[in-house]
Protein backbone atom coordinates (compact mmCIF):
# COMPACT_ATOMS: atom_id res chain seq x y z
CA UNK A 1 0.00 0.00 0.00
CA UNK A 2 1.38 3.41 -1.02
CA UNK A 3 0.34 6.77 0.42
CA UNK A 4 0.07 9.42 -2.30
CA UNK A 5 0.62 13.13 -1.70
CA UNK A 6 1.42 15.79 -4.28
CA UNK A 7 2.10 19.52 -3.92
CA UNK A 8 -0.07 20.01 -7.04
CA UNK A 9 -3.28 19.51 -5.04
CA UNK A 10 -4.63 20.95 -1.80
CA UNK A 11 -2.69 19.53 1.17
CA UNK A 12 -4.64 17.37 3.62
CA UNK A 13 -6.16 19.35 6.49
CA UNK A 14 -6.30 16.35 8.79
CA UNK A 15 -4.92 12.89 9.48
CA UNK A 16 -5.24 11.40 5.99
CA UNK A 17 -3.43 11.13 2.66
CA UNK A 18 -4.61 12.67 -0.58
CA UNK A 19 -4.86 9.12 -1.91
CA UNK A 20 -3.89 5.52 -1.24
CA UNK A 21 -2.74 3.13 -3.97
CA UNK A 22 -3.53 -0.49 -3.09
CA UNK A 23 -4.22 -3.74 -4.96
CA UNK A 24 -4.24 -2.05 -8.37
CA UNK A 25 -6.55 0.80 -7.38
CA UNK A 26 -6.13 4.44 -6.37
CA UNK A 27 -8.53 5.72 -3.71
CA UNK A 28 -8.62 9.53 -3.76
CA UNK A 29 -9.84 11.27 -0.61
CA UNK A 30 -12.65 13.79 -0.93
CA UNK A 31 -11.43 16.97 -2.60
CA UNK A 32 -12.99 20.37 -2.01
CA UNK A 33 -12.83 23.19 -4.57
CA UNK A 34 -9.87 25.12 -3.19
CA UNK A 35 -7.92 27.51 -5.39
CA UNK A 36 -4.21 26.85 -5.95
CA UNK A 37 -1.69 27.33 -4.62
CA UNK A 38 -2.53 25.97 -1.20
CA UNK A 39 0.54 25.70 0.97
CA UNK A 40 0.70 23.22 3.86
CA UNK A 41 -0.39 25.02 7.02
CA UNK A 42 -2.00 27.94 5.16
CA UNK A 43 -5.77 28.32 5.01
CA UNK A 44 -6.83 27.62 1.43
CA UNK A 45 -9.53 29.67 -0.30
CA UNK A 46 -12.58 28.12 -1.95
CA UNK A 47 -13.31 28.98 -5.57
CA UNK A 48 -16.47 31.01 -6.20
CA UNK A 49 -19.69 29.11 -6.81
CA UNK A 50 -20.50 25.48 -7.47
CA UNK A 51 -18.99 25.52 -10.98
CA UNK A 52 -15.72 27.02 -9.79
CA UNK A 53 -15.49 24.61 -6.88
CA UNK A 54 -16.18 21.65 -9.13
CA UNK A 55 -13.44 22.75 -11.54
CA UNK A 56 -10.94 23.06 -8.69
CA UNK A 57 -11.95 19.82 -6.95
CA UNK A 58 -11.52 17.93 -10.23
CA UNK A 59 -8.19 19.70 -10.87
CA UNK A 60 -6.97 18.36 -7.52
CA UNK A 61 -8.36 14.89 -8.28
CA UNK A 62 -6.51 14.88 -11.62
CA UNK A 63 -3.21 15.97 -10.04
CA UNK A 64 -3.49 13.30 -7.34
CA UNK A 65 -4.33 10.59 -9.87
CA UNK A 66 -1.33 11.57 -11.99
CA UNK A 67 0.94 11.44 -8.93
CA UNK A 68 -0.37 7.91 -8.30
CA UNK A 69 0.18 6.72 -11.89
CA UNK A 70 -3.49 6.89 -12.89
CA UNK A 71 -5.63 9.35 -14.85
CA UNK A 72 -9.15 10.64 -15.25
CA UNK A 73 -9.59 8.02 -17.99
CA UNK A 74 -8.96 5.22 -15.47
CA UNK A 75 -11.53 6.44 -12.92
CA UNK A 76 -13.97 3.62 -12.13
CA UNK A 77 -16.15 5.28 -9.49
CA UNK A 78 -16.97 8.85 -8.44
CA UNK A 79 -18.83 10.11 -5.40
CA UNK A 80 -20.00 13.72 -5.57
CA UNK A 81 -21.16 15.27 -2.31
CA UNK A 82 -23.22 18.40 -2.88
CA UNK A 83 -24.55 20.84 -0.30
CA UNK A 84 -27.76 21.56 -2.24
CA UNK A 85 -29.22 19.32 -4.93
CA UNK A 86 -30.41 22.50 -6.66
CA UNK A 87 -26.77 23.04 -7.70
CA UNK A 88 -26.65 19.71 -9.52
CA UNK A 89 -27.13 20.95 -13.10
CA UNK A 90 -24.28 23.44 -12.65
CA UNK A 91 -21.98 20.80 -11.14
CA UNK A 92 -22.91 18.19 -13.75
CA UNK A 93 -22.01 20.50 -16.67
CA UNK A 94 -18.45 20.88 -15.30
CA UNK A 95 -18.28 17.15 -14.52
CA UNK A 96 -19.29 16.25 -18.10
CA UNK A 97 -16.57 18.50 -19.55
CA UNK A 98 -13.95 16.99 -17.24
CA UNK A 99 -14.77 13.37 -18.09
CA UNK A 100 -15.82 13.76 -21.74
CA UNK A 101 -16.90 10.40 -23.17
CA UNK A 102 -15.62 8.49 -20.14
CA UNK A 103 -18.55 7.54 -17.89
CA UNK A 104 -17.41 6.08 -14.57
CA UNK A 105 -19.95 4.75 -12.09
CA UNK A 106 -21.19 7.66 -9.97
CA UNK A 107 -23.19 8.52 -6.89
CA UNK A 108 -24.47 12.01 -6.07
CA UNK A 109 -25.05 12.56 -2.36
CA UNK A 110 -26.94 15.67 -1.16
CA UNK A 111 -25.41 16.44 2.22
CA UNK A 112 -26.40 19.83 3.51
CA UNK A 113 -23.44 21.76 4.89
CA UNK A 114 -19.94 20.63 3.87
CA UNK A 115 -16.69 21.43 5.69
CA UNK A 116 -15.36 25.01 5.29
CA UNK A 117 -18.67 26.03 3.70
CA UNK A 118 -17.85 24.16 0.49
CA UNK A 119 -20.62 23.46 -2.00
CA UNK A 120 -19.04 20.37 -3.59
CA UNK A 121 -16.70 17.54 -2.54
CA UNK A 122 -15.52 14.83 -4.92
CA UNK A 123 -13.83 11.49 -4.23
CA UNK A 124 -12.87 8.85 -6.79
CA UNK A 125 -11.56 5.33 -7.19
CA UNK A 126 -9.37 4.68 -10.22
CA UNK A 127 -7.46 1.79 -11.70
CA UNK A 128 -3.71 2.28 -11.24
CA UNK A 129 -1.33 1.88 -14.16
CA UNK A 130 0.11 -1.61 -14.43
CA UNK A 131 3.83 -1.42 -13.80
Amino acid sequence: MDLINTPNATPPAGHYSQAVRANGFVFVSGQLGFLPPAQAGAKPQLAAGASGQTVEALRSVKAILEAAGASMATVANVTVYISDIGLWDEVNRVYERAFGNHRPARAVVPTGALHYGALVEISVVAVAAQG
